[in-house]
């Protein structure tokens, strides 16, 4: 019976990246100074997992790469070299290399021959003539007068199930030295017993060569969850005696049974099922707000009971829906942990000193979201580096610390995550910055406040570099930062001070698949109004409103005079006005203003759905949703507004 090792390359691709994310981050680990067996050892075992995959499912470029790689880390974890910066920057490299080739194997983006090529002599010349072939025996001392080792190996069912071969971990064996394979057939069962789920077949093995350790348990390192191992040296029996004393067992065998019972804590499951699940809920969302609406026709005896239950389904409701998109939910360190790397490269291409502050890694975030966030956060590292932080000696003379410092930090604040990316540099020039947007006519008042010359870096093409490199100064950036966020349902602020630095603040929704509404009538139509925007309502006075030319409507608001915008007039839905119109103030960017409605119908859950992808782009709204009457109410855009209208105003 052939097996189909196809229907495993996804398992073993994300697996791949998840290794490839932990060595990145154990190598600059190493070379930022720390040390012990346990790091070095951890990054060996996700180059070994690599490698075992690759091997199996014939990825031989990326099988052959992660072969040499291991063998260098061998000789480091054997105490054969040091940690030296080439040798981790070469390893640094290579991950690279792997993401490329992973990629290839999966997507079929053809990786660079060259490079892949260049990597991998890179590596040999490292390790010095001798290669990879005659360094297998790397890693932890053989026995005095060991000849070999016998080996008890017996595969647990999890092994098979999750695509292994053994008899290619026997074949890798055999790489270290001449081998002996003695099947044990003492657990096979009678015919009519046997359970084609069920591993019963274990082998005895002689290895007839003093292999160090390591090397044999780096073999089996990548299934050591899925097996019972037994190692044992083989030594003239004049000998044993004396090398009996260390001899028997091995760590591999003794964490195998908690390994594979901490792996049923989890499983993997496809995000299509998930997003499946999340739109069932939706689904539910609406169903039971059409219940509610029914609900509240109901009289008599069974009007207090139609109530109980309708609240009970509520609650289970919410609770289910909270459930589901914590599925979803990822924690914001799958971004952040790309940076450290970043930074390093950046810093050190730039000459530049600089330290990475993380903070709030373990914020969670929906993954479509983690996705989406990752290119905006990288070119705002990239322009805090390199606008940002000055060169040692300009801090130096500025009475600064040499090092300069990038924050990154997330938290949870008002239903929203909030993204923090600054940077301790010189901060932006406030001249510099409103000269060029004259230069270019863009729209600006007399005295603008610096929030609002700040906002001109977000315009399309805006750049004041001197110089065009390959990390600045063509003007393309900071505006497809605010796009991006803002599709997310997003904001950016942006907060700078000269000497001291520049601060990004990014709010973002907790999801995107359902949300908090407020709905609310202008005209013939409801629309909703999210309520993460939404500040307060409230029935305008006499002499609460006003016109001033070139700003229009303004509402005042204590002592502060808002922007006034009526929603039926923008969006056109007709109808007779209401003799009290109540206003509802909203914010978004930091900007206030209030729009005008009919009436305010009530707050719910809503699912949110895509205008653009069911029907076309409509300025300031930003999707639809189904009510429980069945009725479908357009979201309003707040920033859209916000934008469009002050942005004229001013």
């Amino acid at each position: 019976m052939s097996i189909d090792l196809k229907r495993f390359h996804a398992t073993y691709f994300e697996e791949s990246r998840e290794g490839l994310d932990a060595m990145e981050e154990g190598l600059l680990s190493l070379e930022a100074g720390e040390t012990g067996a346990d790091l070095i050892n951890s990054i060996f075992r996700a180059a070994h997992s690599i490698k075992g995959g690759a091997a199996t499912f014939g990825f031989s470029a990326m099988a052959g790469l992660t072969h040499i790689l291991e063998t260098l880390l061998d000789d480091i974890r054997g105490g054969k070299r040091g940690v030296e910066p080439e040798a981790v920057d070469a390893m640094l490299g290579s991950v690279d290399v792997l993401r490329a080739l992973i990629a290839e194997a999966e997507h079929g983006q053809p990786a660079d021959p060259g490079r892949v090529q260049a990597m991998h002599d890179r590596l040999e010349a490292l390790l010095g003539s001798d290669g990879g072939g005659a360094r297998a025996t790397a890693g932890g001392q053989a026995t005095a007068g060991q000849t070999g080792w016998r080996i008890e190996f017996q595969p647990e069912p999890d092994l098979f199930m999750a695509g292994n071969d053994p008899l290619r971990i026997l074949r890798e064996l055999a790489e270290l030295g001449p081998l002996k394979a003695t099947p044990r057939l003492d657990a096979l069962p009678a015919f009519d017993a046997l359970d084609p789920l069920q591993a019963c077949i274990g082998w005895t093995l002689e290895l007839d060569v003093p292999a160090k350790r390591a090397a044999v348990e780096g073999v089996f390192a990548w299934v050591e969850d899925a097996c019972r191992l037994e190692l044992s040296p083989i030594v003239p029996k004049v000998e044993k005696a004396a090398a009996s004393a260390g001899a028997a067992g091995g760590p591999a065998g003794a964490a195998s049974g908690a390994g594979r019972d901490a792996g049923e804590g989890s499983i993997r499951v496809g995000v299509d099922k998930v997003d499946a699940l999340i739109n069932l809920v939706g689904e539910l969302v609406v169903t039971q707000s059409m219940l509610q609406q029914l609900g509240g026709a109901v009289d008599g005896p069974l009007a207090e009971r139609m109530s109980a239950a309708l609240e009970q389904l509520e609650r289970n409701t919410r609770d289910l829906q909270d459930m589901v998109i914590g599925i979803r939910m990822l924690p914001v360190d799958a971004v952040f942990r790309r940076f450290p790397r970043l930074v390093r490269d950046l810093s050190g291409k730039l000459g530049k000193l600089v330290r990475l502050q993380v903070s709030g890694e373990t914020t969670e975030l929906d993954k479509g979201l983690v996705e989406q966030i990752a290119d905006p956060l990288v070119h705002l590292v990239r322009n805090a580096i390199d606008h940002g932080l000055e060169e040692p000696a300009v801090r130096a003379a500025a009475g600064k610390e040499p090092t300069g410092t990038i924050t990154l930090a997330a938290s949870h604040q008002d239903g929203h995550i909030v993204i923090e990316v600054a940077d301790d540099g010189k901060g932006l020039d406030r001249d510099r910055i409103l000269a060029k947007a004259r230069e270019r006519d863009l729209p600006l008042p007399d005295e603008p406040t610096d929030a609002q010359i700040w906002d001109m870096i977000f315009h399309p093409g805006f750049s004041t570099a001197s110089a065009v490199t390959d990390l600045s100064g063509r003007g393309v950036g900071m505006d497809v930062v605010r796009s991006n966020i803002r599709k997310l349902g997003g904001s950016v602020q942006l907060e700078s001070a000269k000497g001291r630095g520049t601060r990004v603040v990014i709010r973002l929704p907790l999801t995107l698949a359902i949300m908090d509404g407020m709905t609310v009538s202008a005209g013939r139509e409801t629309l909703v109004l999210p309520l993460a925007n939404v500040r307060e309502a409230l029935q305008p006075g006499d002499g609460d409103v006003s016109t001033v030319k070139g700003r229009g409507r303004l509402l005042r608001v204590r002592d502060e005079y808002l922007t006034l915008l009526s929603l039926g007039d923008t969006f056109g839905c007709g109808g007779e006005r209401a003799e009290a119109p109540v206003a509802v103030v909203v914010e978004s960017d930091g900007q206030r203003m209030a729009v005008e409605v009919d009436a305010l119908l009530g707050q719910q859950q809503i699912v949110v759905k895509s205008l653009e992808r069911n029907y076309r782009r409509i300025d300031g709204i930003s999707g639809a949703t189904i009510l429980g009457d069945g009725q479908v109410a357009l979201i309003v855009d707040v920033g859209g507004l916000a934008r469009s209208r002050l942005g004229a105003a001013a």
